[in-house]
């Protein structure tokens, strides 16, 4: 059916555009109406090409109108139009924070160490406090940022090299692993998080406290778990009780938190203790669980045409890496979506490769099939551990 009109409509279905061919179609008849049936309007016309020119621009017109409108709803909005929205529920877009490292810094005593940098295994640089001066027993531990926003990791014992040698500095290191940070909250995580907001005061505690977790700063994931069983259940949680799994965020914050929300009489399960004071001024001992990071990487073989370049390999490994860690706590990685990402959909460089297989790797141990996190885990990728093996076609 022809078009009365090109502009976009707004309906009780909402906002709607036409298509390119349908404003070009339009054009030419609306053209034709005025200078004649028998013109010529196809595209290898001066006039054709013309009305071509008018349709694309009338489709970009169309295509933002119908993004405003859309930008209103949460659903559908987009990057600022999505962070301006969730204002209305009270919590803002996550911006990235920095990883951080307890350093063991070894040296003379009364050395003092200013603007200290200290390097790991992986090249990433962790920056030391203003001024250090280390004490009458020769070592000191100190809090490093890293130099990057994001999820950096450093194993334990990773953190050695000393980026300014400062003399009467001897060594440094790192006895635990490194706390990792975030990138800028993704469309998608702030959108959960939003839906979750508004159950903060709903009749469900414990979807109320997550809720009110997630709108923490800094924490970039929850879950939780509740037994109301009278044994423990398969993750260990004991009889009536309450896991709370948070990555990020100050402790004390959530522990505040937990102990206002929680169920009264409901036992608590977790890896971290915190101590709390409450209204009436008695310390309480607060249980939640910080969660395991597993190491996974992954071993792909792809078959290329001639049209291959040697960059698509990394493009690839940082598709995946930044896949694996988005996934949530305890997630399912799935053959399926691995070979989603891999394929780079709508990317240039997609037309050039066929995926073969995929294997998962965790530990350094091969994965038949798809891979559970395990209970309490959440995973992290190193796109320079990603091996892409590939075929000539």
């Amino acid at each position: 059916m022809a078009l009365t009109t090109i502009a976009p409509t707004v309906t009780k279905n909402g906002a709607s555009a036409a298509t390119y061919d349908e404003i070009l179609e339009w054009l030419k008849t609306k053209y034709r109406a005025i200078y004649g049936e028998d013109v010529y309007l196809e595209a290898d016309s001066l006039d054709g090409q013309f009305l071509g020119v008018l349709a694309l621009e009338f489709t970009n017109v169309g295509a933002a109108c119908v993004q405003v409108y859309n930008s209103f709803n949460p659903k559908t909005a987009l990057s600022d139009a999505l962070t301006r929205n969730v204002k209305i529920n009270g919590i803002q877009r996550a911006l990235a924070t920095y990883s951080t490292v307890d350093l063991l810094i070894t040296g003379t005593p009364g050395t003092a160490i200013r603007n200290g940098v200290a390097g790991d295994a992986s090249g990433n640089k962790w920056i030391l406090p203003t001024l250090i001066t280390i004490p009458s027993e020769g070592t000191i531990t100190v809090t490093a940022t890293a130099v990057n926003a994001g999820a950096l990791l450093a194993q334990v014992n990773t953190v050695t090299t000393i980026v300014t040698p400062t003399r009467g500095w001897m060594s440094v290191t790192n006895p635990n692993s490194s706390s990792m940070g975030q990138d800028v909250e993704s469309d998608s995580k702030l959108r959960q998080r939003q839906a979750l907001s508004t159950s903060i005061s709903s009749m469900s505690q414990t979807e109320g406290l997550r809720g009110a977790i997630l709108d923490l700063e800094n924490v970039t994931r929850c879950k939780t778990f509740e037994n109301d069983e009278n044994v423990a259940d398969e993750n260990g949680l004991p009889s009536h009780s309450l896991c709370v799994i948070v990555s990020g965020g100050d402790s004390q914050e959530i522990a505040q938190l937990i102990a206002s929300k929680k169920s009264m009489g409901c036992a608590l399960y977790g890896n971290t203790e915190v101590t709390v004071i409450n209204s009436y001024g008695d310390a309480k001992t607060v249980s939640f669980y910080r969660p395991d990071i597993k190491q996974i990487s992954y071993h792909v073989n792809l078959t290329s045409n001639t049209s291959y370049s040697a960059d698509t390999a990394d493009i690839i490994a940082e598709s995946l890496a930044t896949y694996t860690n988005s996934l949530d706590i305890g997630d399912k990685i799935t053959q399926n979506k691995l070979i989603g990402v891999t394929n780079l959909y709508g990317a240039e460089q997609s037309q050039t490769y066929e995926v073969d297989s995929i294997s998962i790797i965790v530990g350094g141990s091969t994965v038949t099939g798809d891979y559970i996190l395990p209970f309490g885990c959440v995973a992290f990728c190193d796109a320079s551990g990603i091996a892409i093996e590939v075929i000539n076609g």
